[in-house]
Parts: C-alpha cells; sequence; structure tokens
C-alpha cells in the first residue's frame, strides 16, 4: 500500500506542476499576442468550465475500465497540448482557447478517474492520508510551477513551456500503469445503469456524504467569491504595492499544505462531517482576520483559510470515496466535484461586482456564509455525532 501512496502523490507532484504552470503561462501568452487582459482572464473560465459538465462525463468512468480510460485521457492532452506549436501569432490564439478548454475537460475526467481508482489501490483507513498528502503535493505546485512555468516562457517563449507541460501527462500516465488495483470490489451492473439522478442522491441523501460536500462547496465559493475582495484590501486599504499579493498566496498555499499533512488523521478520529465543518469555520475565520487594518493580521488570515480550504475538500472527497458504491464512483465523483467547483463560475463575477461596495463587506459576507452553512449543519446532531462511526460500515449499497 505504501507503494501506491507514493505512487499517488507522485501524480499529483507531476498534475499538479504542468497544468499549474500551463494555467498560468495560456494567460501571459494571449496577453502578449493579443494585449487584452480580458481576452487573457477567459483562459482561466476555458479551464473552469468544463466542472459543469462533471455528471455526464464522469459517466464515462463508470461505462469503461477506469485505469486504461484515465491513462489515454493523460495521453491525448499530451497530443492536445503540441498543437500549441502551431500559434505564431494573433491568429492563432483561438488555438489557446482550445487547449485550456481541453485541459478543463480533461481535470473533469481525471479528478474523478483517481477519486474511483484510490478505493480500489488503497484501504479505507489510508484515504484520509494519501488524500491529505496528494492536496499538500498540489498546493506545493502552485508555490513553485507558476514561478517556474513564468521564467522558462521568459527565457525560451511559450513553446519551451509547451514541451514541459505535454511531458507531465506522459509521466502521470506511466505513473497510473505502475499503480497495483490489488483491491478492486466487484463491479455492480445494476447500478452501472443509473444517470445523473441516482450520482446526486448518492451525493446529497447520504447525510455522510452531502453535509462534506455543501460545506466544501460553500467554502470554496466563498474564496472565489472574495479574490477582489483581498485584492482590494492590500492595495486600497492596506496601500501595500501589488506584488504583496503573492505573500498573501504563499502564505495561503502554506497552511495549505501544513494542512493536508495533518488532515487525514482528523479525519480518522473525527469523521468527514466533523472535519468539514472545523475546515468551513477556519476559512471563516480567516476572511475576517483579513478585515483588520494590520498587514500580519491579514498574513495570519490567509493561513489560517489555507488551512480550512483543503479540510472541507478532502473531507468531502474521503466521504465519497468510502460511502459511494465501486460501480458509481466515476459518475459520483463527477457530480460532486461539479457541486463542490461549479460555484466558482457565478461566485468570482459576482465577488468581482461586489467590491464596489468596498473591501471588507465582501469578506464579512463570506464569513456569515460560510458560518450560516456550519449552524444548519450543527441542527442535525445525528450528522455530527454518527458520521465517524456510519464511516465504519463502508460503502452504502444502495
Amino acid at each position: 500500500m505504501r507503494r501506491n501512496a507514493g505512487l499517488f502523490v507522485a501524480i499529483s507532484l507531476l498534475s499538479g506542476f504542468g497544468g499549474s504552470a500551463m494555467s498560468l503561462v495560456a494567460g501571459i501568452w494571449i496577453l502578449d499576442l493579443t494585449g487584452s487582459t480580458g481576452l487573457a482572464a477567459l483562459a482561466g473560465l476555458c479551464v473552469y468550465t468544463p466542472v459543469l459538465a462533471g455528471p455526464w462525463l464522469g459517466g464515462l468512468l463508470d461505462r469503461a475500465p477506469r485505469r486504461p480510460l484515465v491513462i489515454a485521457v493523460n495521453l491525448m492532452l499530451a497530443a492536445t497540448l503540441l498543437a500549441l506549436f502551431a500559434v505564431r501569432g494573433p491568429g492563432q490564439t483561438w488555438l489557446i482557447f482550445a487547449v485550456s478548454g481541453a485541459y478543463g475537460v480533461s481535470y473533469v475526467l481525471i479528478d474523478a478517474g483517481e477519486t474511483a481508482l484510490l478505493p480500489s489501490a488503497l484501504s479505507p483507513t489510508e484515504l484520509g492520508d494519501v488524500n491529505g498528502w496528494r492536496s499538500s503535493a498540489q498546493e506545493g505546485m502552485k508555490l513553485v510551477a507558476p514561478l517556474a512555468g513564468a521564467g522558462l516562457y521568459a527565457w525560451r517563449g511559450g513553446h519551451a513551456v509547451v514541451v514541459l507541460s505535454a511531458a507531465m501527462p506522459v509521466l502521470v500516465a506511466i505513473l497510473y500503469a505502475a499503480v497495483r488495483l490489488n483491491r478492486t470490489p466487484p463491479d455492480q451492473p445494476t447500478q452501472r445503469r443509473g444517470g445523473l439522478r441516482t450520482a446526486m442522491s448518492v451525493v446529497f441523501e447520504q447525510r455522510v456524504t452531502g453535509v462534506p460536500i455543501v460545506l466544501a462547496a460553500v467554502s470554496i465559493a466563498m474564496s472565489g467569491f472574495t479574490t477582489a475582495a483581498i485584492y482590494a484590501i492590500v492595495v486600497t486599504d492596506l496601500r501595500l504595492p501589488t506584488t504583496f499579493l503573492g505573500v498573501l498566496a504563499s502564505a495561503q498555499g502554506a497552511g495549505s499544505i501544513v494542512g493536508g499533512l495533518i488532515v487525514g488523521r482528523l479525519i480518522a478520529r473525527q469523521g468527514p462531517v466533523a472535519v468539514g465543518v472545523a475546515g468551513t469555520v477556519l476559512f471563516a475565520v480567516g476572511c475576517l482576520a483579513r478585515c483588520l487594518p494590520w498587514v500580519p493580521a491579514t498574513v495570519v488570515g490567509a493561513v489560517v483559510a489555507g488551512v480550512g480550504l483543503p479540510w472541507t475538500l478532502v473531507a468531502a472527497v474521503t466521504a465519497v470515496q468510502t460511502h459511494t458504491p465501486a460501480a458509481l464512483l466515476g459518475r459520483v465523483s463527477a457530480t460532486a466535484n461539479t457541486a463542490m467547483f461549479g460555484p466558482l463560475v457565478l461566485a468570482i463575477p459576482v465577488g468581482s461586482a461586489a467590491v464596489h461596495l468596498g473591501a471588507r463587506p465582501p469578506l464579512i459576507a463570506a464569513a456569515v456564509i460560510c458560518l450560516t452553512a456550519v449552524a444548519a449543519v450543527s441542527r442535525r446532531p445525528l450528522t455530527l455525532r454518527n458520521a465517524h462511526r456510519t464511516a465504519g460500515r463502508g460503502p452504502a449499497t444502495r
């Protein structure tokens, strides 16, 4: 099992490095070609939008052998990236958008596929720890990869970044092939015919999965909602240079790395619902701390929010893995990802509009929304007290 755990962490490192480097460089490349900041921002939207189709894309993972499909998606992603060698001027900008969209589709399939494969490679007691380690690896790459990608772009141009990013999914495919799936549970053919309605019922009708997913969705949405407000806090209220945003990003990333390393043990002891609640409260506290007119409080708030966010996400993912029938893991994982990340598509522009009311009101509103979600969950003591006990019963057999 340690071998498989190491392979999955390595997969997260490589895929996180390639994706983070390319996502930043895509926007810079478009900006250099067109001079339009608006068009540059659309590259990120192309990556996030496919998550809305997650429940349907996830169904592919339940109709085909999962590991071969995930390997094929990685290899096709590498081939698609090579199409960017055709970009020579503004007339080929559409290719960058198309590849960004392909990245988004691959993220949906690969994330759901990996979530579905993990229970076949690890014991239930290892899932929380490995999910936490994977989260820390991904956050670590968000600190390193953008700098490496931007530096390589400045030195050798966009095509050099394409080579680097295309190599990552090839290496990831090799690592997937090396994973030993020696815990594959038996398929349940009757459940394979379940569609979106079945996936939604598995996700939300079970409290032990529905509550962590809702809390993660609220926290992740509020992280996007407060992005513009944090910019305004730094530039307008604290009167600091924009480069200080990099300090905050690093502080939040450091918090996420630490949070990811310890979240597995917390889930094992307290259960995913309790950890999801704790993560949401921490994120709310981080939002309120960043409202204070004091630079150290802003940094500490970033660290605290950085700890809280991966707790909510890892709790939700682990709950799905341990309480979903094997034959439905693909579509249920993708549906859960849509529920957690889909709201970002709306939350980011709404937050950009809300910042016109001032920098602090969006942060206060985000904290209130998070705490309200926690209060709503806390009114159901059965969920909080029995979630960990229920986790020991194994996947549901709906």
